[in-house]
């Protein structure tokens, strides 16, 4: 459930923050002002800056339908497609995509994460080459808005915070129409089934099954 156990901090902007925290949840708050940092330190050559809070490398692709709300950086040779809503606090890798109506906000995407067909993403921290399948999300908030708990098997994780989505580890595919509950947890390399519904943490290198079943990868 730690950073480095999930993570290659080589593949974001973000790395040299996120390595500053033991658990990914302890980086939510600080994305905004990060974000603000980092666009500071952009070189007009590369990035565009078209509003305030706002950089987008001049290599990406943004479509005319698109709400690019502020603080947000889009990366190298990232595509934005039709619609897609990004409220703001987001930061967006190289080579990324996020897909018609597809709702961002307060996230980090590492470098070629992919979110393209109607997901809504907020308060996670999505690693290197993660993948959400069509209509798949993360629920941030608590029907009962009470402080998420991350639920580990040797011991809960009292995150507190009202808001925390998914954090997905590198190379995570994730099936249509699945729902990642607040405090989800999901290791390196792991696929879950569509029309999932996801809780606690999910180990590396498995599988989740219908009725949260997990079976480790024959790798």
């Amino acid at each position: 459930m730690t950073i480095t156990q999930l993570y290659d901090l080589t593949k974001t902007v973000a790395g040299d923050y996120l390595q500053q925290f033991t658990y990914p949840w302890e980086a939510l708050a600080g994305i905004h002002d990060l974000i603000l940092e980092i666009g500071e330190t952009l070189s007009p050559d590369e990035y565009d800056h078209p509003s305030d809070g706002v950089w987008i490398h001049k290599t990406a692709t943004v479509f005319p339908s698109a709400y690019i709300g502020s603080p947000c950086i889009i990366g190298r040779e990232t595509e934005v497609r039709h619609c897609a809503f990004i409220r703001g606090s987001a930061l967006i890798g190289e080579h990324c995509v996020v897909g018609n109506s597809t709702e961002l906000k307060n996230v980090i995407l590492f470098d070629y994460v992919q979110v393209p067909h109607y997901n809504y993403v907020g308060d996670s921290i999505l690693g290197y080459r993660s993948h959400m399948g069509a209509g798949s999300i993360t629920s941030n908030v608590k029907s009962d808005k009470t402080p998420v708990v991350v639920k580990n098997p040797d011991q809960p994780f009292e995150t507190g915070l009202k808001k925390m989505g998914a954090m997905l580890g590198d190379y995570v595919e994730v099936g249509c129409n699945s729902v990642l509950n607040p405090g989800t947890v999901i290791g390196r390399r792991t696929n879950i089934y569509p029309t999932s519904c996801v809780r606690g943490t999910v180990p590396e290198d498995s599988i989740w099954k219908q009725d949260g079943v997990i079976i480790r990868k024959i790798r």
